[in-house]
């Protein structure tokens, strides 16, 4: 018996030695396999970095060749339609420059629109269903609120066209958009059949969002009907529906004794983060007792409070509440425990709600209305001495060494003073008749205004504007270190710290414009350029606005990869849409292109309407990047950080910046990531080499419209 158990025991003991060594022979095997996968990653990853740099250089030189590059250092953007984008991945940085887009000015006056009158048209039942189920299958289309949508079908118009017709020729201006109810449809480009349309689909969406040059040709193969809408029904309905909605929830929240402390562009904030609830009768809105983080203001119906009284339990009714009335702001203060009840009586109610959370997020608390106004304190005065000087300047002063950038109808010249070489500035030159041609006088004359208003060492500053009867001139500051465009298309992409040093200079820069109502919209790497030192500082401010804090505008403005959505789905756009787009540069800065893209504009657009949570982040963006992007990338503009209650403060606190010291990016005593090298104030080895202009002057146009420039 004992021999039999001794003999089980051995053979239980080498069983256990063999499965210990076999797992140590698997063991060794995975380790092996691991190091392996890692010395494939690590050639990947060199090969994938030597790839990076030959497109850098092979792009380098391609941009060296005249004709390729066709914006400028610092330009005014031309309006119109823009090049079709080669569409990037996310391994493959978009190199070339891309043009920014601009709408004319809008006709409309935001304080008149509910006046309007649209014009409606008689649609058969079939028709209107059609119509329907085509915008809401439209990829841009489908992102508009459901009442924007019926209005808009109600105000399509109907037209008819024989077969042959051309209902889209490429290359003209277009304005309307089309929904095809009966027939086919052949869309060409440059002679060239790309595909053909049937009945309920939608096409020639992008001309309803800015004038754009159409870039392809549809014909009717049919006799074909159409339902049409133009560029300024589509926009009278965006903001008409927008400005009334807001309206009305700014209405409620100033009629909260609470809230009537607040100023007008919080109470606005927190209109935009109001949302509409519906609850039939009987319907239980809170509970006594329970956990509560919601605000409510009645609209539309009534409401009955409830309080349980003690010992018998019972529930009591306190009071009646209408339109107008509010309840449950205790949990705006933190005291989420529900006092009473409230429930919806013998009929139906629509009531705005607030989150308790965004509340505090744009605001604080109730205790917490005071304004923080921005503070001033830290702008300096310009030096009058300073002025002076250049009042006294005039063109004849000033000698072109070269050109640093171009543009559609500009060009930045390096310049020094006759009367002294070792002056050199910037002067960007641009072209009367084409700022005319396109309308976009407007935007001239706010760069101007703009530019003179704000003082930061963060912004590139202007010093006085020439005007002849051909030309505009503005004189700048010169920034010798090149574009930070150039050094990301050299080098592929950024490391974190590199990265983050741009990116607080440009929240430095944005926090200048915001704390006076000014909104830049155009922020992208060929928009900034390194100063001798190696400091970031933003250039080109024609699309810059003053709106004034809590106020929104509606023009079509950006380059179509950094714009946010509310530009998009024109819902009206305020500091917050700058926020978005510095989102988007930090992960280009990151990765080496932006997290959206597509082969033309509108394709763009509709990849920026899917969100940020649809973008696949490459491994080289770590988490703590990756959360900054999203945050600052959030659908609902007051949700952004950045536009809540400290501004761009809540982005400096955020973990990816932890560490870096302010103070000493504002004193410039920080080492940057990149020493440019200058020799001298006439050096522009740091800018690629632009052709001569050869380009004859345009027509004298002393039109006037300038005397102020």
């Amino acid at each position: 018996m004992s021999t039999r158990l001794m003999a089980a025991t051995k053979r239980g003991g080498g069983m256990l030695r063999d499965l210990q060594v076999a797992l140590q022979r698997k063991i060794e095997e995975l380790t092996e396999r691991d190091a392996l996968i890692e010395e494939l990653e690590s050639e990947l990853d060199a090969k994938d970095l030597l790839i990076g740099h030959l497109r850098a250089e092979l792009d380098r030189h391609r941009s060296l060749m005249p004709g390729t590059d066709d914006t400028a250092a610092a330009q005014t953007p031309d309006a119109g339609g823009a090049p079709a984008m080669p569409a990037p991945s996310l391994d493959e940085p978009q190199r070339t420059k891309r043009q920014a887009i601009s709408a004319e000015p809008s006709a409309l006056d935001p304080a008149r629109l509910t006046d309007v009158t649209l014009t409606s048209y008689c649609k058969s039942k079939e028709s209107s269903e059609l119509i329907q189920r085509a915008l809401m299958d439209n990829d841009f289309m489908k992102h508009l609120e459901h009442g924007q949508i019926l209005t808009i079908l109600d105000c399509m118009r109907p037209t008819s066209l024989d077969k042959g017709c051309c209902v889209i020729q490429e290359g003209d201006d277009g304005s309307s958009v089309f929904v095809l109810e009966e027939g086919m449809v052949e869309v060409s480009k440059e002679g060239k059949k790309l595909c053909t349309i049937g009945p309920g689909k939608v096409f020639g969406e992008l001309a309803i969002l800015y004038n754009c040059t159409r870039t392809a040709t549809v014909t009717a193969l049919t006799d074909i009907k159409l339902w049409a809408i133009d560029r300024q029904g589509f926009q009278t309905i965006m903001m008409r529906t927008g400005l009334i909605k807001h309206s009305q929830y700014t209405d409620f929240l100033r009629s909260v004794p609470s809230f009537q402390a607040l100023p007008e562009d919080v109470l606005s904030k927190l209109a935009d983060v109001l949302e509409e609830t519906h609850y039939s009768n009987g319907d239980y809105i809170i509970r006594q007792g329970a956990t509560g983080d919601t605000f409510f203001i009645i609209s539309e119906g009534q409401v009955t409070v409830w309080q349980q009284t003690a010992p018998s339990g019972q529930q009591v009714p306190v009071k009646t509440l209408s339109k107008g009335d509010w309840f449950g702001e205790q949990a705006l203060k933190g005291e989420d425990v529900r006092t009473a009840s409230s429930h919806v009586p013998s009929f139906h109610i629509r009531q705005g709600k607030h989150r308790a959370w965004s509340f505090k997020q744009l605001i604080g608390g109730l205790e917490e209305v005071d304004r923080q106004q921005g503070d001033d304190e830290h702008v300096k005065a310009k030096c009058p001495a300073e002025d002076d000087f250049f009042s006294g300047v005039t063109l004849d002063d000033l000698a072109v060494v070269c050109t640093l950038g171009m543009g559609g109808f500009s060009r930045v010249e390096l310049v020094q003073l006759k009367r002294d070489a070792g002056r050199s500035f910037a002067l960007k030159v641009l072209k009367k008749r084409h700022i005319l041609d396109t309308r976009q006088q407007e935007h001239i004359l706010s760069e101007r205004r703009i530019m003179m208003e704000v003082n930061s060492p963060f912004i590139i500053r202007l010093y006085r504007t020439f005007r002849d009867p051909k030309y505009l001139y503005m004189l700048l500051e010169v920034c010798l270190g090149g574009e930070l465009w150039t050094l990301l298309r050299d080098r592929g992409s950024f490391d974190d710290g590199t990265t983050r040093f741009y990116t607080t200079c440009v929240i430095e820069a944005l926090a200048e414009l915001h704390c006076k109502g000014i909104i830049y919209r155009d922020l992208k790497p060929e928009n900034i350029i390194l100063d001798h030192r190696g400091y970031a500082k933003l250039v080109d401010f024609g699309f810059a606005k003053k709106v004034g804090l809590g106020k929104k505008t509606w023009t079509f403005c950006g380059t179509p990869e950094y714009v946010a959505p509310e530009i998009i789905l024109n819902k009206g756009h305020d500091s917050s849409a700058d926020c978005w787009s510095l989102g988007i540069l930090v992960f280009e800065l990151l990765s080496g292109s932006p997290p959206f893209s597509g082969s033309d504009p509108m394709k763009t657009y509709n990849i920026i309407l899917r969100g940020i949570d649809m973008v696949e982040f490459p491994k080289k963006i770590t988490k703590s990047a990756a959360n900054l992007i999203k945050r600052l990338c959030r659908d609902n503009p007051s949700e952004r950080l950045g536009n809540q209650k400290n501004g761009v403060k809540d982005i400096q606190k955020h973990k990816w910046f932890e560490g870096f010291n302010w103070d000493g990016l504002r004193q410039g005593t920080l080492d940057c990531p990149f020493m440019p090298r200058v020799d001298g104030p006439l050096d522009n080895s740091n800018f690629d080499d632009f052709p001569l202009d050869t380009e004859g002057p345009p027509p004298d146009d002393e039109s006037g419209w300038d005397l102020e420039f």
